[in-house]
């Protein structure tokens, strides 16, 4: 809940430096969570799921800049990379290649995985271990270069 607590925190310091867009991004991050929490079996959200939110949003974003960038909307896409700042503060440091390409082959001894058909079994070995610490395209592209 420390996570929840330092969003809530992090909200009230941009609010009265009048930060409107780490503002808006966090009023965002903050209803996902709300809306997290009354969905389903109405559990609090813990640090674990606030991270796949905030994964979430972050990837949500990365697309959008991608599709304004390709629609020739610069200013559009700046904003997004702006708010994928913003949320990239509450992720935890991320691996680079060298670091995951290490853990995939190790995966890849891990299942016996010899194609790009065993594909799915090293990602799911994979996953649990990069959650949060690297973008999930990055992982499965070095997996499938591995594989292929």
């Amino acid at each position: 809940m420390a996570l929840k607590n330092t969003i809530q925190d992090e909200l009230k310091k941009s609010m009265l430096a009048k930060d409107e867009t780490r503002t808006s991004v966090l009023r965002m991050l903050k209803a996902d969570i709300m809306k997290f929490e009354v969905s389903g079996d109405r559990k609090e959200a813990t640090d674990a799921d606030i991270l796949q939110l905030v994964q979430k949003g972050i990837k949500s974003r990365r697309d959008s800049a991608e599709q304004f960038r390709n629609g020739g909307r610069e200013e559009q896409a700046a904003a997004e990379e702006k708010e994928i700042e913003v949320l990239m503060e509450f992720m935890p440091p991320q691996m680079d290649e060298q670091e995951i390409l290490e853990l995939a082959k190790a995966a890849i001894a891990e299942t016996g995985a010899e194609s790009k058909a065993d594909m799915g079994k090293v990602m799911g070995a994979l996953m649990p271990k990069v959650q949060g610490k690297a973008d999930g395209t990055l992982v499965s592209k070095i997996v499938n270069e591995l594989l292929g």
